[in-house]
């Protein structure tokens, strides 16, 4: 699953703090593993925030806790725009919510 934040009024450093507090909250649980999603090719020079994509993060979650994982979403994230990008058997899906009712 790659979670993005897409707030068309927020700074890049504003996205990218969002997602390094998101992904410290999500290392706690001990039913996903997350990670930033890494710039595959990142400008010359880039050194500024570690070679990955502001504002991403790649989860991995088994079927059986997505649920969980859902809801600990919707918590955390309730009234913020977010875009889930869920891959599984070969299949994607994209899911954009802008509340917790709505994700």
């Amino acid at each position: 699953m790659t979670i993005a934040f897409n707030d068309p009024d927020a700074e890049p450093e504003e996205l990218d703090e969002q997602a390094k507090h998101l992904m410290a909250e999500l290392n706690e649980m001990d039913e996903v593993e997350v990670d930033r999603v890494a710039d595959l090719n990142p400008p010359e020079g880039n050194k500024a925030l570690g070679g990955s994509l502001v504002g991403l993060l790649a989860v991995e979650v088994n079927v059986a806790n997505v649920q969980k994982l859902m809801g600990f979403l919707g918590d955390r994230l309730g009234g913020k725009p977010i875009e889930l990008s869920v891959e599984a058997n070969g299949r994607k899906l994209t899911v954009k919510a802008h509340s917790q009712e709505e994700l």
